[in-house]
């Protein structure tokens, strides 16, 4: 059963080597990611399962030990998924490297020194339809009597003319209602977005919101939103679930 979940955002400049100059100003986005990450520790789960966009390349499982990298921003820096002690890739994950969005939970993790439980990683597509979203969460939920989530994702990328896609006036309202519906652990609005409307505003985090909506049905938990900010024209939300 799900006992917890810390949804947090998914972009490389998290990550002060890639922010360079610019870190300070999501200095406040780490530190709610730092305090959600609290949250899945404090609920001594069995399991850890991180969840995030990802291209064709990076969808599907992601063993503990699966590495990423930054070097694409510029940055000479490595992440290993899980705990500094687990065992290595296996042979069938070796060579594939985690999506942008899994190697930034990486690193979160890796900052806040997580060893708590057993990772696992899952990269899911833009399209996954809502119905598949919520049978893969039902069947995370059910994988071990104490699973937590990390869920990673951007909300819309269309709050301002300078955004990557560029000013959409739908973008605002649509993430004040994720933002909603995550603060306040609310399934039905999550099960209830609307998938085109997510890809149109480029909101990557849809997919695993929904995968959330699926893992969270019967666990009761209660949601709280720690951060909500739009620099650069991207929305970003962190929240827990416990």
């Amino acid at each position: 059963m799900l006992v917890a979940a810390a949804v947090c955002p998914c972009p490389p400049l998290l990550v002060p080597e890639v922010a360079a100059g610019a870190a300070p100003e999501l200095d406040a986005a780490r530190t709610a990611c730092t305090d959600a990450l609290g949250v899945l520790a404090a609920s001594r789960p069995d399991l850890l399962v991180v969840v995030g966009p990802a291209e064709q390349s990076g969808r599907g499982t992601h063993p503990e030990g699966a590495t990423g990298s930054f070097a694409g921003f510029g940055v000479d820096l490595s992440v290993r998924l899980g705990r500094p002690d687990a065992a290595g890739q296996s042979p069938a994950s070796a060579g594939r490297a985690l999506p942008t969005s899994l190697a930034v939970a990486a690193w979160l993790l890796e900052r806040a020194g997580w060893s708590d439980a057993p990772v696992e990683g899952l990269g899911v597509g833009e399209p996954l339809e809502t119905e598949r979203c919520l049978r893969v969460g039902e069947e995370i939920g059910a994988r071990a009597g104490r699973v937590a989530l990390l869920v990673m994702g951007d909300a819309s990328a269309c709050r301002t003319l300078k955004a990557p896609g560029y000013l959409d006036e739908r973008a605002e309202g649509f993430d004040a209602e994720v933002a909603r519906a995550l603060g306040t652990a609310d399934l039905a609005a999550l099960k209830a977005l609307d998938a085109s409307l997510a890809y149109e505003l480029k909101a990557a985090g849809r997919a695993p919101w929904q995968i959330l909506a699926g893992a969270a049905e019967g666990a009761g938990l209660g949601g709280a939103l720690l951060h909500e900010d739009a620099p650069y024209g991207v929305g970003y939300l962190v929240a827990a679930w416990s």
